[in-house]
C-alpha cells in the first residue's frame, strides 16, 4: 500500500522547537521531490518548503526561512521538517508531499500548535 504517514507534531511553546518526520511506504522516496505544506483553519495552503531527491537543494518560504530545516534519508524513506523558534503564526496541519513526473502522493498531515 503507497502511503506517506507524517508524525512528530504537538503542542508546543512560542519560541520552541518540534521535528516532524515523514515516512513512505509502497515506494521509494528517493525518486521524488519532496515538500512540507501546513494549512491553517480559515486560510489556504501554504508551501512551507521543498528538497531535491538527492537532498543537494532546498528552499523555503519567506515566512519560515532561517528557523525551518528540511532533511531526507532516502535509506530510511524518511523525510524530515525540523521547526525551530516557533511562533503562534505556525500553528497549521503540516502535510508531506512527494512528487515526481509520474505521481504525487500526500499524507494526512500532523497538526501542530504553538500556544503558550
Amino acid at each position: 500500500q503507497v502511503q506517506l504517514v507524517e508524525s512528530g507534531g504537538g503542542l508546543v511553546q512560542p519560541g520552541g522547537s518540534l521535528k516532524l518526520s515523514c515516512t513512505a511506504s509502497g515506494f521509494p522516496l528517493l525518486w521524488y521531490i519532496m515538500s512540507w505544506y501546513r494549512q491553517a483553519p480559515g486560510k489556504e495552503r501554504e508551501l512551507v518548503g521543498s528538497i531535491t531527491s538527492n537532498g543537494g537543494s532546498t528552499n523555503y518560504a519567506d515566512s519560515v526561512k532561517g528557523r525551518f530545516t528540511i532533511s531526507r534519508d532516502n535509506a530510511k524513506n524518511t523525510v524530515y521538517l525540523e521547526m525551530n523558534r516557533l511562533k503562534p503564526e505556525d500553528t497549521a496541519k503540516y502535510y508531506c508531499n512527494a512528487h515526481n513526473n509520474f505521481a504525487t502522493y500526500r499524507g494526512q498531515g500532523t497538526q501542530v500548535t504553538v500556544s503558550s
